[in-house]
């Protein structure tokens, strides 16, 4: 019967505890919740168009239930939402992506076209506008 703890502290010391990365570098999470923040900005920006307010909550409960099931805590989730240097960080991601597709995220009318663009190709943000 000494074999079954034993054998026990042996599996645990075998599988080291895992750290979790920080939210911000789980692109699972954290390229979904830029497409929120582009498709905010582009309703915000853009006469026309407006934003699928169930649809983007859904979209953010499921990022947190996606979250919560990885092991995140509700405190970790609420740290990383909330946060300032987060949110900065965020914007910085989101204007990268923007040039990256060509978009000059200052130019209203640029934002503005490919906000319908993304809306027409039914994109991750295009789903959240209408």
């Amino acid at each position: 019967m000494r074999l079954i703890p034993v054998v026990l502290i042996f599996l645990g010391a075998a599988q080291p505890l895992a750290a979790k990365a920080p939210l911000s570098q789980v692109s699972a999470i954290d390229d979904k919740l830029m497409e929120v923040a582009i498709a905010d900005e582009i309703r915000k920006q853009c006469d026309g168009i407006n934003a699928r307010m169930i649809r983007g909550l859904s979209r953010l409960n499921d990022l947190r239930d996606k979250a919560l099931s990885m092991g995140y805590t509700k405190q970790e989730i609420e740290d990383y939402v909330t946060s300032k240097k987060e949110k900065r960080r965020m914007r910085g991601k989101a204007e990268a992506f923007l040039t990256a597709k060509g978009v000059n995220y200052k130019d209203r009318k640029a934002l503005c076209s490919f906000g319908k663009a993304e809306i027409k190709r039914q994109t991750g943000i295009g789903t959240l506008l209408r």
